[in-house]
């Protein structure tokens, strides 16, 4: 079966004492100038390697903004399948860049799980685990993490380089975790839509973790959209996504 596929779905096996700990001093996300890209529908061709098998789908992003507020759709296709992923993020925008309220995902044949940006109280809820965190500013989760990351960049410019690192605390199903964004340099990316240049970044696991590594390529001449992402395993499992179109 296909892996879920979306930058929300990067999961980082901690244990249980790790994650208290973290939930007790987690810090507040440093304050990035942002410029936000224009809402728009992007449509994806995917091709993996899952459990040795090859494997091919497609899924749509759906980024929109209006009156102080964004939501995100994802929603993702395997070949004899179907529809094996649904996710969402919506929320604010305020002074650090996108402020999620919730995060909702449903994978093939499990429940969907909620993940609650409780603003009044400053609280961090997850549907999946009793988990809970403090919420400081900036936080993010697995499905709004690449468009802040893509609003940081686009106020960046040429701050944007290669070498530097940005940081933000994401949160998933059932906890949250630090995440570091690394700019690789630029390349050529062959789309559909012709071959672009765009800005190599990887997430990569800490030294000692098994989980997934993400990398995106962010093109600059295309409002900073990814015009590719690669979710990569330790056991040589990948799934590969390039832009196949994008309506604004």
């Amino acid at each position: 079966m296909l892996k879920p596929i979306s930058v929300c779905l990067v999961i980082l096996a901690l244990s249980a004492p790790c994650k208290t700990i973290f939930a007790q001093t987690n810090e507040a996300t440093a304050r990035q100038a942002f410029k936000l890209p224009p809402g728009a529908e992007l449509q994806y061709s995917i091709k993996a390697k899952q459990s040795g098998l090859p494997l091919s789908g497609s899924a749509t992003v759906k980024w929109q903004i209006a009156d102080q507020k964004y939501n995100i759709i994802t929603e993702t296709h395997a070949m004899l399948v179907g529809k094996i992923l649904d996710a969402s993020s919506h929320g604010n925008i305020d002074e650090y860049g996108l402020a999620p309220d919730k995060f909702v995902e449903k994978r093939f044949r499990k429940p969907a799980t909620t993940t609650s940006f409780e603003r009044d109280s400053k609280t961090l809820r997850f549907s999946a685990s009793t988990e809970t965190y403090v919420l400081k500013g900036g936080e993010q989760d697995r499905t709004s993490a690449t468009w802040q990351l893509i609003a940081i960049a686009r106020a960046a410019g040429e701050a944007f380089k290669t070498g530097t690192e940005w940081k933000m605390l994401v949160a998933g199903r059932r906890d949250a975790d630090p995440w570091t964004f690394k700019v690789l340099g630029q390349e050529n990316i062959k789309t559909p839509m012709g071959e672009m240049l765009a800005i190599h970044v990887s997430k990569a696991p800490p030294a000692d973790s098994k989980d997934q590594q993400l990398d995106l390529w962010l093109a600059p001449g295309l409002e900073w959209y990814p015009v590719r992402l690669k979710f990569s395993d330790a056991d040589g499992d990948y799934v590969d996504q390039v832009l196949e179109s994008v309506k604004k």
